[in-house]
């Protein structure tokens, strides 16, 4: 297997779970039902957070090969400016002030992985869900007639693009078995299983139907 084919089995592989975490239900379930600018700013703060905190814990690994390491140091040191220009949006907070909520289960997901395949598979079907929520957030800004956010957000979704990138030429060199590209696949695949459990379980608590694409 080679990067670009593992790329498209990870959404062959997810296709419904993707389109439906790239529908404005997902924007519906990351807000739960609040749908306004402070509760859209909030919901991608915690998510660029999160993922800080995960790659970080990541690069911290001593065992993980040196470019495994010095690649998750930079995705950490780009989550940490995502969040950071997200939370600028909320007048009343700064990060030395924030107190996230609960980790994202994805994260929760992504933290448990141990080995290089299964971390960088597992990021790489992270980003691929994130660019969907990336989408729909631009969109709501387009809606609410921000211009200027909805740029933020698109100049987001171009970061995560050369993070995909960046990815799948690591993956190329951490992948040295069948086994190992078989571990990353399962691993980017549980990554947005666990995003759309999340959204599935948060919209039917609402008591709304999560299967329709809207």
């Amino acid at each position: 297997m080679n990067p670009d084919e593992f790329l498209d089995t990870v959404r062959d592989d997810n296709e419904t779970a993707l389109s439906r975490l790239g529908s404005s239900k997902s924007l519906y379930a990351e807000t739960e039902g609040e749908m306004e600018p402070e509760t859209v700013f909030r919901a991608a703060a915690e998510a660029e957070h999160a993922a800080s905190e995960t790659f970080q814990q990541w690069a911290d690994d001593e065992e993980a090969a040196e470019s495994v390491r010095e690649t998750f140091a930079d995705f950490a040191d780009e989550e940490r400016d995502h969040y950071e220009q997200v939370l600028g949006k909320l007048d009343d907070e700064s990060p030395a002030d924030h107190e996230p909520s609960e980790v994202p289960a994805i994260h929760e997901y992504l933290r448990d992985l141990e080995g290089d395949p299964a971390r960088v598979g597992g990021f790489l079907g992270r980003t691929l869900a994130s660019e969907k929520s990336k989408e729909q957030m631009v969109g709501f800004f387009v809606g609410q007639a921000d211009p200027q956010t909805a740029q933020l957000f698109r100049d987001l979704g171009e970061d995560l693009d050369g993070q995909i990138e960046r990815g799948t030429a690591l993956l190329d060199e951490v992948c040295e078995s069948d086994e190992d590209w078989n571990t990353a696949l399962e691993s980017a695949s549980g990554a947005i299983q666990a995003a759309y459990d999340e959204y599935t379980e948060t919209l039917e608590g609402m008591g709304v139907n999560p299967k329709p694409v809207c």
